[in-house]
Parts: structure tokens; C-alpha cells; sequence
């Protein structure tokens, strides 16, 4: 046991070590890098722990840095000019409405304006910031403008205001403008069903 514990201390060793053995005066074998006797012999042992070097390899190519990314353009400022909030427009028989915005700062390149009419979208896109609509209906309604980018997505909205819109009725048309015979079936205020009925009795010939 004792020759095998001095075995196992002799592998722990490091390999530039040099290790000896000889008989002692008990006559026991002993293992050691610093003989005291002038019989030791001189044990070649083969390393034990060393650590093979790292094989060289291709390095690998380091990565890019990533580009930073674009800040999204800003705008200071979005408003609609005209008509003011809560107003109310009257514009005859035809019900329509001009809407003005502007922002800070101006339209950038590749930005359009569009007009929301109850929330839904009014025409197509525009660098214009002035909208035309027409045949908008009595009562109440909300309008928004808005800035979009090339692939259409919102950059920028207005809160939603009310405008009024004061169209006269179809009573009111016929009282300002009374429908004439031509005129049924072509007006919307003067249907056909409300034309008169011919007063002329047609006499055939009795047979």
C-alpha cells in the first residue's frame, strides 16, 4: 500500500522533476527527486501532466458592427387651419367642405397629407395640404389630418374636431327654387311621384 501511495505522489509530480529510487537501510524501495543514498538510480518517467498546446487554426474574421439605426422623422407641429373646431359651414345645395392644414416643419420628401372624414380616408394621399370635398351630408361630422410615410404608415395625426355642416333640406330646395314639369325625375327635390297629374282629358271617337 505504501509503495503504491508513493507511486501515485511520483505522477503528481511535475514532469521537469528528476526521480530517484534505492533500497533503504529497512529495506523498503524509495521513491524520490532528492536522493540520499549513493545507490539511487535515476527513474526516466514519461510526463504526466502536460497540456498539449492549441492546434493553430484559420481565425475566424470578426463581425461588422451593425449601422445604427435611422431615427424616425419628427414633426413638431400638426394642425388643421380651416375650418376652425366646431364650426359650422353652409354652402348652399351642395355640401361642400375645404380643409387647410399645415406643419412644422413643412412636408418632408416622401411624405404625403391625407384628409379622414369620420375616421375614414378621404381621397388618395397629397403633398397638398388642402383638401376639397363635396356632397357631404347634413349634421355633424369629424375630420383629422394626418402625415403618412412612402409605405403608407401614420406618422403624424390631428385630434379629431367636429364641423357642422348646414345643407339646405329638400323642402327648403323646392321653396327657393319651385319645381317645374321639366324639372321631375332630374332634381333630386322634385321626384317623380310628386309631379302633377295632367289635367287634359283625351276625347276618343265613339263608334
Amino acid at each position: 500500500m505504501r509503495l503504491v501511495l508513493l507511486c501515485l505522489a511520483l505522477l503528481s509530480l511535475p514532469a521537469a522533476a528528476q526521480v530517484y529510487t534505492y533500497i533503504d537501510a529497512e529495506g523498503n524501495r524509495v521513491f524520490t527527486d532528492r536522493p540520499q543514498s549513493q545507490n539511487a538510480q535515476r527513474l526516466n518517467l514519461a510526463p504526466t501532466n502536460s497540456i498539449p498546446a492549441p492546434k493553430a487554426g484559420t481565425p475566424r474574421p470578426m463581425p461588422e458592427p451593425a449601422a445604427p439605426p435611422q431615427p424616425t422623422p419628427s414633426y413638431q407641429l400638426l394642425r388643421i387651419l380651416l375650418p376652425e373646431p366646431d364650426a359650422a359651414v353652409q354652402n348652399g345645395t351642395s355640401g361642400d367642405l375645404i380643409v387647410t392644414a399645415t406643419s412644422e416643419p413643412a412636408l418632408l420628401p416622401g411624405h404625403f397629407y391625407r384628409l379622414l372624414l369620420d375616421g375614414e380616408p378621404v381621397g388618395a394621399p397629397s403633398r397638398s395640404p388642402v383638401f376639397h370635398v363635396t356632397n357631404i351630408d347634413r349634421g355633424t361630422h369629424q375630420i383629422a389630418v394626418e402625415i403618412l410615410d412612402a409605405e403608407g404608415r401614420t406618422l403624424e395625426r390631428t385630434p379629431s374636431q367636429p364641423v357642422h355642416i348646414l345643407r339646405l333640406s329638400l323642402a327648403q330646395k323646392r321653396r327657393i327654387n319651385p319645381c317645374k314639369k321639366g324639372d321631375y325625375g332630374v332634381r333630386p327635390e322634385c321626384p317623380l311621384k310628386d309631379k302633377p297629374k295632367d289635367d287634359k282629358v283625351s276625347i276618343l271617337p265613339f263608334l
